[in-house]
């Protein structure tokens, strides 16, 4: 996706008047978006979706892995966790985008409740 396009769609989101919560929420669905499309699409659709995704858990797991982090310690290791687990299956030769797109859809829909 190009960076006009991701730009639109945060202009779009702030617009909306979304919430910290639900901005993160619209992240993790634009992710699944792209998984989704991937699957379907060219090579460098799915290496760009799945760097993407790699990218987006890695900064997750690096978000609740910083001290300062307000969540409960207990929910941020369950957090760390699946972000692991979803970085991993991103580094492997044929990620199952599945696991992938499934793990983004419970997130984004735990952040929009």
């Amino acid at each position: 996706m190009s960076t006009d396009t991701l730009n639109a769609q945060r202009a779009a989101a702030y617009r909306r008047r979304l919430t910290n919560k639900q901005l993160e929420a619209e992240v993790f669905a634009h992710a699944t978006r792209s998984i989704r499309l991937a699957d379907t699409g060219s090579a460098i659709d799915r290496a760009r979706a799945v760097a993407d995704n790699r990218r987006l858990w890695a900064a997750v797991h690096a978000t609740v892995m910083d001290p300062t982090n307000a969540l409960p310690a207990q929910l941020r290791g369950q957090i760390a966790s699946v972000a692991l687990a979803v970085v991993r299956e991103c580094e492997t030769k044929e990620p199952d985008l599945a696991f992938v797109a499934g793990i983004n859809e419970q997130f984004a829909s735990g952040l929009w409740s």
